[in-house]
């Protein structure tokens, strides 16, 4: 049985893993045909295609689904939770505008991919999960790929992290009526903020708040999504 672990430090973990094995060649090519349909899908920031690339979608889903891990689609990955659609990855991780040593919140964990792949970008990242099981998982899969420059943590997203802010960025990878204040009051002058709103039986939208220098903010709304709702109280 698994210890209660608030906080899993990557870094820690890393110094001890393995890098994975060179991926069979059939995953490969699965995995930059992907890439490759992403980006004719209007995904074009370098950095976001070559971390989707890089990062092998196939370690962070299910055994029972690794074959579908290249498809564009979400996936099941137990909880009723998913993995989203490799072109949402994309195209939030380009919203973002991520770059090397940026500090980036994200709420929802799930898999961990997401934050694998703002990790390989360089970021640092911190990511919050509140079903346990997942956050374990997460944290033990990207110690296991390498990725120290993730910090995962068990808990309500809703909160945020604010003995860690502030963010540079926000990510939220679930659904809610509303923006969580605590996140907006945690993202940086000058930082953005992207996250699905709307409700469950009805068109969620995909939005970025962008936070100016004197602290006012202006959102607009991106795409219409449908997410997994953000389970958590209302801080």
């Amino acid at each position: 049985m698994r210890p209660r672990i608030a906080v899993l430090t990557l870094g820690a973990l890393a110094g001890s893993a393995c890098r994975v094995p060179a991926q069979d060649e059939a995953l490969t090519t699965a995995r930059r045909a992907m890439v490759a349909l992403i980006e004719s899908d209007g995904v074009r920031d370098s950095a976001t295609l070559a971390a989707l690339r890089a990062v092998p979608r196939h370690e962070f889903v299910p055994a029972d689904v690794r074959d579908l891990a290249y498809g564009d689609h979400p996936l099941p990955i137990g909880y009723d939770q998913t993995i989203s659609q490799p072109y949402i990855v994309g195209f939030m991780t380009e919203q973002v505008r991520p770059r090397p040593g940026m500090k980036v919140l994200e709420i929802g964990t799930g898999s961990g991919y997401q934050a694998a792949v703002l990790a390989e970008i360089g970021c640092e990242v911190y990511t919050i999960e509140i079903v346990e099981p997942l956050a374990a998982n997460a944290a033990a899969v990207l110690a296991r790929l390498r990725y120290g420059n993730v910090r995962v943590r068990h808990g309500d997203g809703y909160a945020g992290w604010p003995e860690e802010a502030p963010f540079d960025a926000v990510i939220v990878t679930a659904a809610a009526d509303e923006i969580p204040p605590a996140l907006l009051r945690q993202l940086a002058p000058g930082g953005r903020l992207v996250m699905p709103v709307g409700p469950q039986d009805a068109v969620q939208y995909l939005v970025v708040v962008e936070k100016d220098a004197t602290g006012e903010t202006a959102q607009r709304a991106l795409l219409p999504v449908r997410f997994v709702p953000l389970v958590g109280g209302r801080k």
